[in-house]
C-alpha cells in the first residue's frame, strides 16, 4: 500500500465505520475555462481542471456523458465529470504560473447510513450539483464551510487539516479537499443556484440522517487533488503563502467542486449495495470493471479555447483580480480579454491531402521498437518531415515521437495499435515548427499511413481535428460529443413531457432505471433518426425483417438479432454514441460478440468497425445512408471468418423486434413527417413502460 494510500485509510478511520472506495481519475481531461454547470453554454470566468468523460462539453446533459468514448478514470460505467478551479502560484512580480497536479485525483464513494435501516441511494440520472463558493473569502463554522479543507503533505511527521491554505511549505504537496452535501430532495436534478436540492446532513456535514426537506439520502463524494507545491519551495517571499486559486482567491476559502452525473445508474446502485468492503480499493468491489491504466491516462480533449492556462502571464484567465477579503468577492464580467468558444486544437496533423491518414496514438518500446523499417532524429522534425522521409524509404506506416524522432514500417503491431476511443498521449510538441503541432510523447508514437483517393482519412478517433482545407477526409474526433440531445441549464425536475410537434417524445428527465432512462432518449431523438427509428417498448411480436443478408460467418447473434446492412459512420456525431468498454481488446471482437454485448445493455442497435470497434445505440442520425457492402469487409480481429465494417463503415446490427418496419421500409418513409398516430402511440408506450419499472428513492469526512 501506498504511503498516500495508507493516510488516506488512516484519516477515515476518524468517521463512523462504513463502506467506501477510492474513485482513481488518472489524469486530467482538459484544464480550460469550461463548466456546463454554472455558465452552460458559455466561457466559464475562471479555468478548471476537468476529469472524468470524454462527452464532457460546455454545455451536457446525461445523454453527452453516455457519448463518451473513455475516461480519465478508471471504473466502467462512469462517465461522470468531475472538476475543481486550478492552482497558481503568483511570482513576486505578480504574474501567474499554473501548478502541476500529481496525478489527477481521487473521488471517494463513501456509504455513510443516517440509520441502519436506511437505503442509500445512487444519483439519478440527469443529476448535478456543486460544492463549496468559488467568492468566499473569511473562514466559517457552518456545514458548507467545513466540507471545505486542506492537509500540507509531510510523510516525516504529518500535518493537521486547515480551512484555507496552509502558510508553510509542503514537501510532499498541498491535498485540496470538498466534501459534496449528500441529501437530496427527491426531486430536482438541479436547482437555480445548483445548490438548494440538495443538502448536509442534520448534525454533521460528512454523515447522519437527512433533513424531512432533502429526505432521500444519496451516496456521499468527497474529492481530493493534490498539487505540487513543493516546486515553488524556494520562492517564497513576504509573509504569507503564495498560492492562489483560478478566480483570484488567495485565501483557500474560495475553493470549490462540481460534479455531473454520468454513471450508469444501475451499476452506480449495485456498487452501493453490493461493494461492502472497508478497504476502499475499487479492484475490491466485485461489481466494477476497470479499464487499464494507460487508457485512463490517455482519455484527452482537445481545448475549445484559444488561451494560454499554464503561464506566467500578467492576469488570470479571465481577468480575475487578487481578493483578499474578508468580504466576499464579485463576479468579473467586463474582462476585455475574453476569449470565445472554438472548434479545439488538434492533437494530430491533418496529411490527407499529401496522401497521409492519421490512425491515433499508439505504444512504443525502447528496447523492442514498434516500427523497425527506418529511423531518423531530426531537431526540426515534423510530422509532413516524417511521412516524407518514411515515404520516400517506400515505407507505408510512419510515426513521430519524442518531438523528434521518426520511425517507419509497413505494419503496426497490435502491442502499440491506437486503443479504439482514446486519444492517447501523443501530446508532445515537434522540434520544428510552431510548436502547435504534435509528434508522438515518450513512448508514443503518432501514426500515419500511406493511403490514396476516397480511402484517405484519418482515424474517427483522432481528437480534435478537421480535414485541412481540399482534403478528402472526414472530420475526426471521437471526443466530440453526441448532439443527441440538447442540454438545458433550467433546474430539472422528475416528469415526463408533453410531446411537442415533430417529436415522439420530447426530452424525459427520470429516475428510473438506465435502460429505461436510454430507451426515452431513444424515443425522444426518433424525429431526426429518419432511417431507422426503434420503438424500445414495442411488443416482442412486431414483425421486422432485415433487407439484407447477414455474413455467413456471423452466426450466434442474440435471439430476435440479424445483420442489417452497411452504413456510413460519422463522427460528429457519432451513428452510433456507445463505444463498447470490452473492445480495448481488439481481439475480443467479432459481430457476433458485438450484437451481445448491446443486448445485454439495452440497446438495439449494434455496429462493428474496422475490424475491432464495437459500437451501440438505439437510434440513427437523420438520413444516414446505406451504402456499397464492399466496405464492410474488413475482417474481425477476433475471428477472421467474420466481416467487421471498414473504415468509417458499420456492419450494422439490430434487435428485429423493436425496429418500427425494416430497413427497406424506413429508407421509403425518409421524405415523410412522422404521423401524429406513431407519436402518440410511442407516448402512451413510454408511460406505460416508465410506470412498470418507476423506482423510488427512499455515508464522515475525512479528517486526518
Amino acid at each position: 500500500m501506498s504511503i498516500i494510500t495508507s493516510i488516506g485509510y488512516l484519516s477515515l478511520l476518524a468517521a463512523p465505520a462504513a463502506a467506501f472506495w477510492r474513485l482513481p481519475c488518472k489524469s486530467t481531461l482538459v484544464v480550460e475555462r469550461a463548466d456546463p454547470i454554472i455558465n452552460p453554454g458559455n466561457v466559464s470566468g475562471h479555468v478548471h481542471q476537468i476529469m472524468g468523460g470524454n462527452g464532457f462539453d460546455f454545455e451536457m446533459d446525461y445523454a453527452d456523458t453516455q457519448a463518451s468514448t473513455c475516461t480519465s478514470c478508471t471504473v466502467h460505467g462512469d462517465f461522470s465529470n468531475y472538476w475543481t478551479p486550478v492552482l497558481y502560484y503568483q511570482h513576486q512580480d505578480g504574474t501567474f504560473e499554473k501548478v502541476n497536479q500529481a496525478g489527477g485525483g481521487l473521488v471517494y464513494y463513501l456509504q455513510r447510513k443516517g440509520s441502519d435501516s436506511e437505503e442509500l441511494q445512487a444519483f439519478p440520472e440527469g443529476f448535478r450539483m456543486i460544492s463549496g463558493d468559488p467568492f468566499k473569502r473569511s473562514a466559517g463554522d457552518d456545514f458548507a464551510s467545513q466540507a471545505i479543507s486542506y492537509n500540507c503533505l509531510d510523510y516525516t511527521k504529518g500535518n493537521p487539516e486547515t480551512p484555507g491554505f496552509p502558510n508553510i511549505n509542503c514537501p510532499d504537496g498541498l491535498r485540496t479537499q470538498v466534501f459534496f452535501p449528500s441529501c437530496w430532495d427527491g426531486k430536482n436534478l438541479d436547482s437555480a443556484d445548483h445548490k438548494s436540492h440538495m443538502s448536509f446532513p442534520i448534525d454533521a456535514y460528512n454523515s447522519g440522517s437527512c433533513p424531512d426537506t432533502h429526505p432521500v439520502h444519496l451516496v456521499s463524494i468527497f474529492y481530493e487533488i493534490i498539487w505540487d507545491t513543493n516546486k515553488f519551495k524556494d520562492m517564497w517571499y513576504g509573509n504569507s503563502q503564495p498560492f492562489v486559486w483560478a478566480q483570484g482567491d488567495p485565501t483557500g476559502y474560495g475553493f470549490h467542486g462540481d460534479f455531473l452525473m454520468g454513471w450508469d445508474r444501475d451499476i452506480l446502485q449495485r456498487a452501493v449495495d453490493e461493494c461492502t468492503n472497508d478497504s476502499g480499493r475499487v479492484e475490491d468491489c466485485p461489481v466494477f470493471e476497470l479499464y487499464p491504466d494507460s487508457t485512463a491516462e490517455g482519455c484527452k480533449l482537445p481545448s475549445k479555447i484559444d488561451e494560454d492556462v499554464q503561464g506566467p502571464f500578467a492576469q488570470l484567465p479571465g481577468c480575475n483580480p487578487v481578493t483578499q477579503g474578508p468580504d466576499r468577492a464579485s463576479p468579473v464580467t467586463n474582462c476585455a480579454s475574453n476569449s470565445t468558444i472554438g472548434e479545439g486544437k488538434s492533437f494530430f496533423t491533418d496529411l490527407t491531402s499529401s496522401g497521409w491518414g492519421y490512425q491515433g496514438c499508439g505504444t512504443d518500446n525502447y528496447y523492442t521498437r514498434a516500427l523497425t523499417g527506418a529511423s531518423t532524429s531530426q531537431d526540426t522534425m515534423t510530422n509532413e518531415q516524417c511521412v516524407k522521409f518514411c515515404g520516400d524509404k517506400g515505407f507505408s506506416i510512419a510515426g513521430s515521437e519524442y518531438g523528434k524522432e521518426c520511425y517507419c514500417a509497413n505494419s503496426i503491431p497490435s502491442a502499440a495499435a491506437p486503443i479504439p476511443g482514446v486519444v492517447g498521449n501523443c501530446d508532445m510538441p515537434c522540434a520544428g515548427g510552431d510548436g502547435s503541432e504534435m509528434c508522438g510523447g515518450s513512448g508514443k508514437l503518432s501514426l500515419y499511413q500511406k493511403c490514396s483517393g476516397s480511402t484517405c482519412s484519418n482515424a474517427a478517433d483522432a481528437g480534435g481535428s478537421k480535414p485541412a482545407s481540399g482534403s478528402s477526409a472526414a472530420p475526426s474526433s471521437a471526443l466530440s460529443t453526441s448532439a443527441a440531445a440538447a442540454s438545458s441549464s433550467k433546474p430539472a425536475s422528475i416528469s415526463l413531457a408533453s410531446p411537442s410537434s415533430g417529436n415522439a417524445v420530447t426530452k424525459v428527465q427520470s429516475t428510473t432505471t438506465s435502460i429505461v432512462a436510454r430507451s426515452t432518449t431513444s424515443a425522444a431523438s426518433a424525429s431526426t433518426s429518419k432511417a431507422i427509428v426503434v420503438n424500445p417498448s414495442a411488443s416482442a411480436s412486431a414483425s421486422a425483417s432485415a433487407s439484407a443478408t447477414a455474413p455467413a460467418s456471423a452466426t450466434n447473434l442474440p435471439q430476435s438479432w440479424a445483420y442489417l446492412t452497411c452504413i456510413t459512420d460519422t463522427v460528429n456525431p457519432r451513428t452510433l454514441p456507445k463505444l463498447a468498454p470490452y473492445t480495448l481488446d481488439n481481439a475480443l471482437v467479432t459481430s457476433t460478440s458485438c450484437a451481445a454485448y448491446c443486448a445485454s445493455k439495452g440497446y438495439v442497435l449494434a455496429g462493428t468497425e474496422y475490424g475491432g470497434e464495437c459500437w451501440c445505440g438505439s437510434t440513427l442520425p437523420e438520413d444516414t445512408p446505406a451504402i456499397d457492402e464492399s466496405k464492410c469487409n474488413t475482417a474481425c480481429k477476433g475471428d477472421s471468418t467474420q466481416k467487421c465494417g471498414g473504415p468509417a463503415a458499420l456492419s450494422l446490427y439490430a434487435d428485429t423486434t423493436k425496429l418500427n418496419g425494416t430497413w427497406a421500409t424506413w429508407a421509403k418513409r425518409e421524405e415523410q413527417p412522422k404521423k401524429a398516430s406513431w407519436i402518440k402511440r410511442d407516448v402512451m408506450e413510454v408511460k406505460e413502460h416508465m410506470q412498470k419499472h418507476a423506482r423510488g428513492f427512499g455515508h464522515k469526512h475525512r479528517q486526518a
